[in-house]
């Protein structure tokens, strides 16, 4: 088993309170995303001067990319309240029922998750979106009866990392469809200077600028990083965080120059030493470092590719020569260019 990974993109229970306090509140302190700010921004403007709710979103992209917090922008923009849940805490047709029947009109329903939705519950949910309506069925077999129950106008976000596994129908319901991506350094660089402001961080801008660097282009991952440099300082130093004190921290935390930690390098290494740069099958590479081959996959995996670090072969998975590069080894000669990405 490995130890704890600072750098994972999935919200851990450190977050909730830091992700609050930290949360932007309007479009304009939302940093980054300005594709998105823009169509949100006459989205919502459209609506206000309608005097309506705007149409349902679907926000999809990785984890730690701020999904969450630009539902809640969303719903201060608009004025209105907004009902946190998530795929698979709505169990039952009755559980969204309960969470629809108590909205208040113009309110946001943000749905985490939501490609996690329990089908008989999908079902339930289609004509809520369509037609601001329940459909409830009362009674078992010859004497059950469906009643209508009409809804307040609402709006539905729903929030997913994975949107290919949302249902045609559902995805269709949609009025617009969101696209977050990574986020460059340089944005980076203003939410940790933001965030350091917030939690009155005293950092100097090359440690700012350290930080960005190593938080794998995610907001959730720079703000833990943040935190952690912090309380380093303060333990270690004067509190005063340096770009020196911000390198000796995120040594200690494992996290390389380009945002890997000792599971992505252990990962790295391995392909290298014991397969000689690849191809290599999941399952071996698995078995070779103790790891499931579902965690190699899900959790590893991802971002290696996005960095070009490694690639995916008909054989196994190979080591680019940026990742010879990072590694300090010479590439093959006729390594990786031999063994075409599928």
């Amino acid at each position: 088993m490995t130890t704890e990974r600072v750098i994972v993109q999935d919200e851990q229970p450190e977050d909730a309170t830091l992700d609050v306090t930290l949360r932007p509140q309007t479009l304009a302190e939302y940093v980054g995303q300005e594709e998105v700010k823009q169509n949100l921004h006459i989205f919502l403007s459209a609506a206000k001067k309608r005097k309506e709710p705007i149409e349902h979103v679907l926000l999809h992209g990785a984890p730690g990319l701020g999904k969450t917090t630009l539902a809640h922008v969303i719903a201060k923009e608009m004025g209105v309240n907004i009902r946190v849940t998530s795929g698979p805490a709505v169990e039952r047709a009755g559980d969204l029922a309960a969470i629809l029947t108590n909205l208040e009109p113009g309110d946001i329903i943000f749905i985490d998750e939501i490609h996690r939705l329990n089908h008989m519950v999908e079902e339930v949910l289609y004509p809520a979106m369509e037609d601001f309506a329940l459909d409830i069925v009362i009674g078992k077999g010859p004497s059950a009866r469906t009643v209508r129950i009409d809804l307040p106008a609402f709006t539905l976000i729903g929030a997913t990392t994975r949107p290919s596994l949302l249902s045609a129908p559902l995805r269709d319901r949609f009025g617009s469809s969101l696209h977050l991506s990574f986020y460059t350094a340089q944005d980076l660089a203003k939410i940790v200077h933001r965030s350091a402001k917030i939690l009155s961080v005293n950092i100097d801008e090359d440690a700012v600028e350290e930080v960005a660097r190593r938080s794998r282009q995610t907001p959730r991952v720079a703000n833990r990083l943040l935190k952690r440099v912090r309380d380093f300082a303060e333990v270690k130093h004067d509190g005063h965080v340096t770009d020196d004190s911000a390198r000796e921290a995120l040594a200690m935390l494992s996290v390389d120059e380009a945002g890997l930690d000792h599971l992505d390098q252990k990962v790295l290494r391995t392909i290298l030493d014991k397969f000689n740069g690849g191809p290599v099958g999941l399952n071996a590479l698995a078995a070779s470092i103790g790891e499931e081959a579902a965690t190699i996959e899900d959790v590893v995996e991802p971002f290696l590719l996005q960095l070009g670090f490694l690639t995916r072969s008909p054989r196994g998975r190979v080591l680019t020569e940026a990742a010879y590069h990072h590694l300090g080894v010479t590439p093959k000669p006729a390594s990786v260019q031999d063994h075409l990405i599928v």
